[in-house]
């Protein structure tokens, strides 16, 4: 594929895509019904590609890979370690195909790479001034063991009846439904976690670790610090109170863990052929991790529009982004001078 048809590269070799950020047609108004089922039901939409690819990996690890609920209801070693191996082999297939193809083989070089540098291999910031490496390690020492924690506790509470159960097969269309939501959920819970965070104490103390990526690659998704773990795997706590399945559970989980490759892969999208790609649709979150203080949403929901951080890839949505810097430099510069004026 040519990427100069879907983008412009400038004199530094970093891509960006022409089209312009934009939300689905949902929270709108006028409503636009035949668009919405456009785009829940087409090609990028809500249920394809990734929503889907989440689903299924989730029902077949329920199916397949998850002890029995008999099983689950004593915490025991044997199958909290099982869990624990098979989420990290999960991880380590998923992340290492998007790292193996674009970053080790470099099957399309820097074509559709929104930045034109490769991860640094020297950087300070780094675990062994490694990023890769850095980012494997916090992947596999913090974000597994989280995830698979919450996942451990969550279906040992369901075969214990201490949080409420609901069968597929008696449910259908209820349990449908909440997995239909799980994802418009996620960007909910991710959006106010990520405020939170980037609340300056902590986010010195944490988030820093994972914005230390300025460039990320595929395997800087879940590089983070734990307590940012413990927070972003901690959606999963709404099935504790919403009548659920133990699959939607570990949809919510799977969806949690999985997400962050494609959504920080660094490319536009994985080329498969002459004329066919795979949108990642990673350049909002790009954006979040050039820019810091924009897009801390990733989603259906328009809350960085509603607030007023959402930045689309133009001049002019980088204009007000700057200008929202400045107004705030100077009341701090202010604020600043009054207390200088009060010591003095």
């Amino acid at each position: 594929m040519d990427d100069t048809l879907y983008g412009t590269r400038d004199k530094r070799g970093d891509w960006k895509p022409k089209k312009l950020l934009q939300y689905p047609p949902v929270f709108i108004w006028p409503a636009k019904p035949i668009a919405f089922l456009k785009w829940f039901f087409g090609y990028p939409g809500y249920l394809m590609p990734w929503n889907v690819v989440y689903a299924v990996v989730a029902t077949l690890l329920w199916l397949y890979a998850t002890p029995s609920m008999e099983t689950m209801r004593t915490l025991a070693p044997g199958w909290i370690a099982y869990l624990l191996v098979r989420n990290a082999a999960l991880v380590f297939v998923f992340f290492g195909a998007f790292h193996l193809r674009l970053y080790m083989q470099k099957k399309q070089g820097t074509s559709f790479k929104y930045n034109s540098k490769w991860p640094s291999k020297d950087n300070s910031a780094f675990l062994f001034g490694n990023q890769t490496t850095d980012n494997v390690i916090w992947t596999f020492a913090s974000a597994v063991p989280f995830w698979t924690a919450f996942e451990v506790l969550t279906l040992w509470a369901f075969a214990n009846g201490i949080i409420p159960y609901v069968d597929f097969a008696e449910h259908p269309i209820y349990c449908a439904i909440i997995m239909l939501l799980i994802p418009a959920f996620r960007d909910l819970h991710f959006y106010l976690v990520h405020r939170l965070i980037h609340w300056p104490p902590l986010y010195h103390a944490v988030h820093k670790l994972h914005h230390n990526n300025v460039n990320p690659g595929p395997w800087s998704g879940l590089a983070m610090h734990p307590v940012e773990h413990l927070l972003y795997f901690s959606g999963v706590l709404i099935h504790w109170i919403v009548p659920s399945s133990p699959v939607h559970a570990l949809f919510h989980l799977t969806h949690a863990a999985l997400a962050p490759a494609p959504g920080h892969a660094g490319f536009d999208k994985i080329v498969i052929g002459e004329e066919t790609g795979i949108d990642t649709h990673a350049y909002d979150h790009y954006l979040h991790h050039k820019f810091f203080e924009c897009n801390y949403a990733d989603g259906v929901i328009p809350l960085d529009q509603w607030f007023g951080t959402f930045h689309d890839g133009s001049k002019e949505a980088e204009d007000r982004m700057n200008k929202r810097f400045m107004e705030r430099a100077k009341k701090y510069a202010e604020k600043q001078a009054r207390r200088s004026g009060t010591a003095g």
